[in-house]
């Protein structure tokens, strides 16, 4: 017998595929686990904010306030700074200008009562009082 060109050892051109197919089936796993998590949700009811009852100013005086833990009131009222701007405009809105007492408790923020006094200066108040300032006197 001769021996022919198909009697001979020939490398093999197959491409191993079981590696492949084993990290496919791994990435399909991690799929299938992760999209549950990104899709899941939890029902809370969160709150509403209630929008601040309407503050208008006092025709004749208006009272402003900052205590200790530096919060702004406009007459006896909570109110943020920017309130606060909106409040003092409407009151220079007014016919006749009402008196403004400012406030500030002894262990307020310098810089909030010096913002506070910056804005009111701002909007053109006029007729600002300083009430208490007789209990500081002893101080100074």
């Amino acid at each position: 017998m001769a021996n022919t060109a198909f009697d001979a050892p020939r490398p093999m051109s197959d491409l191993n595929t079981t590696p492949l197919i084993d990290v496919l089936l791994v990435l399909l796993v991690m799929l299938i686990l992760t999209i549950p998590l990104q899709t899941h949700q939890v029902a809370i009811d969160l709150p509403t904010m209630v929008p601040p009852k309407t503050l208008q100013p006092d025709p004749v005086r208006n009272r402003v306030t900052i205590d200790g833990s530096d919060v702004i009131r406009w007459n006896g009222a909570a109110v943020s700074e920017a309130q606060l701007r909106v409040l003092l405009r409407q009151s220079m809105a007014l016919a006749v200008e009402p008196a403004l007492d400012l406030q500030p408790d002894a262990e307020a923020r310098y810089a909030l009562v010096d913002a506070i006094l910056a804005a009111i200066k701002r909007a053109g108040v006029t007729k600002l009082g300083l009430p208490g300032n007789a209990a500081y006197h002893s101080a100074f």
